[in-house]
């Protein structure tokens, strides 16, 4: 059974995440808030994506990664430009994708063949507890055996506010007040 999460509760539910092995089936009547985000793309591939958004409306995307095998050589599939094209984020978590197996290396990860092609990728830690990892770790994984810069790690920080479940004026000033003054010195 899949497990779901309310990420945010105000006067109404800003959110929901959908994460476990049998998320790929529900219907829309399933959910009833007026964002989601869903686990899919990781151990179940390219159709679970497609159902994540097309079946669920996801907004968010946690891991995607196989979304990469609808890119070859760098020519995007149908699902792949429609990910991209649409800003839908993929909430990338290179440790936890090496423990699963959807990813054999940090350098070899798609997430920085997704960044190089415009895709809204986000860096994350999955579950750190159980992943051994942190932000810093995933970030300074990417910088050693990736080949990434602060440019790119300021590229899926501000993606991840682009991305967030709060309204535009707030993403706004988190980015230009918070984000990218943090930023500004490592440049």
């Amino acid at each position: 059974m899949a497990a779901v999460v309310v990420v945010g509760v105000q006067e109404v539910c800003q959110g929901l995440g959908a994460f476990g092995t049998s998320v790929a089936f529900p219907t829309p009547a399933d959910w009833r808030a007026q964002v989601l985000r869903i686990t899919s793309g990781e151990a179940h591939g390219l159709p679970s994506i497609h159902q994540a958004l097309q079946v669920c409306g996801a907004q968010r995307i946690g891991h995607g990664v196989r979304i990469a095998d609808d890119i070859v050589d760098g020519k995007l599939g149908r699902l792949a430009g429609w990910v991209r094209d649409r800003r839908i984020a993929l909430e990338m978590c290179p440790t936890s994708n090496l423990q699963t197996g959807a990813a054999i290396s940090i350098a070899e990860h798609p997430i920085t063949a997704l960044k190089d092609l415009g895709f809204r990728v986000t860096l994350n830690t999955d579950n750190r507890l159980v992943s051994g990892t942190t932000m810093t770790r995933e970030m300074s994984l990417l910088v050693e055996q990736a080949g990434w810069t602060v440019e790119d790690l300021r590229t899926v920080t501000v993606n991840a506010v682009k991305s967030a479940f709060l309204p535009f004026d707030e993403r706004k000033a988190l980015i230009e007040d918070v984000v990218l003054p943090g930023y500004e010195p490592a440049l």
